[in-house]
């Protein structure tokens, strides 16, 4: 990811041992539903305004299993281009489970959102507490899971990793500024200081 703070990152994770499960998050988040090109067609033939989407895309990698997950995000934080969000299935034998790979991937990227993906109660809200932590960036969603749920899920999550990037450059920018003109101030103060004993 290059440093400009404008540039979103849509980049998102699904780590789940069902094959068919990453076709389900491909469709929903990337398209490939095979309806543009009729919609296309029946705008060309009706005269119609061609509808545009205003969504960016999202770009989307899957692993099988919480080790092969572990391996992609140390390998994405290491190229600069972290995932700004994962999808993690619970179960998923015979390895990790979703809530041993979330405990392992959060000391590798601490900003990575997280939405724990269920269809059984393998652990109650306060069995995640307790292994995972209260925090901010974790979320559960329930299987079947609904395609809408999933696509507001994926743009709240990645707008707000956005956001928290850019608040943290310019918090970042803020305490350079800071640094330097106590530097000067010192300067202006030593300068200043010698000019009176002469």
């Amino acid at each position: 990811m290059s440093n400009d703070i404008n540039e979103a990152n849509r980049r998102i994770l699904v780590v789940d041992d069902n094959e068919s499960i990453h076709a389900d998050f491909l469709k929903i988040l990337v398209g490939g539903t095979g309806t543009e090109a009729i919609e296309e067609e029946e705008a060309d033939l009706f005269g119609m305004a061609k509808v545009q989407s205003f969504v960016e895309p999202f770009e989307i990698d899957s692993a099988y299993q919480g080790q092969e997950a572990m391996s992609m995000v140390q390998k994405a934080v290491r190229k600069g281009r972290p995932y700004a969000m994962a999808f993690v299935d619970v179960r998923m034998p015979p390895g990790w489970d979703g809530i041993e790979t979330v405990a392992r991937l959060w000391p590798v990227d601490p900003s990575l959102q997280i939405v724990t993906c269920t269809a059984y109660s393998d652990y109650s809200w306060d069995e995640m507490i307790e292994k995972l932590g209260l925090s901010d960036r974790l979320l559960i969603l329930k299987k079947p899971f609904d395609n809408i749920e999933v696509r507001q899920l994926a743009t709240a999550l990645c707008e707000k990793w956005n956001l928290a990037r850019k608040a943290r450059m310019k918090l970042y920018e803020v305490e350079r500024i800071v640094e330097t003109r106590t530097r000067e101030l010192e300067n202006t103060h030593i300068h200043l200081a010698a000019e009176i004993r002469r």
